[in-house]
């Protein structure tokens, strides 16, 4: 018997609806379903868990109801505890998603082993603080930018210890091949494909005439250095879901994580055609 997590994004519409059908095809089939107590109340027949961490760890892999952004924040669990990951689209683009609602019954085949693994790139984010570091893993990228109200930063970035680059701008971006679909297209960065295996830095508004995005091989390690002060509050986010204050005397890091994302993939596809899909009537 598959134990299957059924993670959903509860304030989507229609999530419970789709939830249930999920949640009635599983057990229809014979696995047992893992969900968040957040749950409870909505479906029976069903083990719920107060922490993702359990879920992830019980799984034998998971299907995540909700938009690119709960897709990518249960990937973390997911790459964490070496669980394959499938989502079903609920937002608006739905880059990270598999399947749409009206094709959940594709779900079988996973349960008969009938799908292939796409693996995915995630980055590592150091923060030394000089007495403390604290590390994160991002999925699309790592951005440091400025405040709201602060002036334009100053941001160096080294590649093992040599400096490469500098740029006087809102902020810079440090993407995987996966997250290039994401801010960085709009921040004017290229299309890379996720297969591959590189990091990208992408200035953010520099002000220069010539400053373009790079791409650094995957054993980079990029350590970056901002002018944080008072009147240049400079912000690093991770995903766009973890926000941490920067200080003058941090230094940011990234490099390729020991960790990979696993992607169940249930249909052959051309990632190309698939970007022009999903970005057709978005053109300015």
């Amino acid at each position: 018997m598959k134990n299957v997590a059924v993670i959903l994004n509860m304030t989507k519409e229609n999530a419970v609806i789709c939830g249930q059908n999920i949640v009635d095809l599983l057990l229809l089939n014979n696995a047992s379903v893992l969900m968040y107590s957040d749950c409870k109340g909505y479906f029976q027949s069903v083990t719920f868990f107060d922490s993702y961490s359990d879920i992830f760890k019980k799984c034998d892999f998971a299907v995540v109801v909700g938009g690119d952004g709960t897709i990518i924040c249960s990937a973390k669990y997911a790459a964490e505890y070496n669980k394959p990951l499938i989502g079903i689209n609920m937002g608006r683009l739905g880059f990270a998603a598999e399947l749409e609602p009206d094709e959940i019954s594709q779900l079988t085949k996973i349960l008969k082993g009938e799908y292939k693994i796409d693996k995915r790139m995630l980055i590592e984010v150091t923060v030394d603080k000089g007495f403390e570091t604290e590390k994160y893993i991002a999925v699309n990228e790592a951005v440091i930018s400025r405040g709201g109200f602060s002036r334009i930063l100053d941001l160096s970035v080294y590649q093992q210890g040599e400096q490469v680059a500098a740029y006087r701008a809102d902020g810079i971006m440090l993407s995987t091949p996966t997250g290039s679909t994401a801010y960085a297209l709009s921040a004017g960065g290229p299309v890379i494909d996720p297969q591959m295996r590189c990091l990208l830095l992408t200035p953010i508004c520099p002000h220069a005439l010539y400053a373009r995005s790079v791409v650094f091989g995957e054993d980079s390690v990029l350590t970056v250095l901002s002018d944080s002060t008072q009147e240049a509050e400079s912000i690093l986010t991770i995903d766009g879901q973890t926000s941490i204050k920067l200080m003058p005397n941090y230094k940011t890091s990234i490099r390729k994580a020991d960790t990979e994302l696993s992607l169940i993939s249930l249909k052959e596809k051309n990632f190309y055609k698939l970007v022009n899909e999903k970005l057709k009537g978005r053109e300015c």
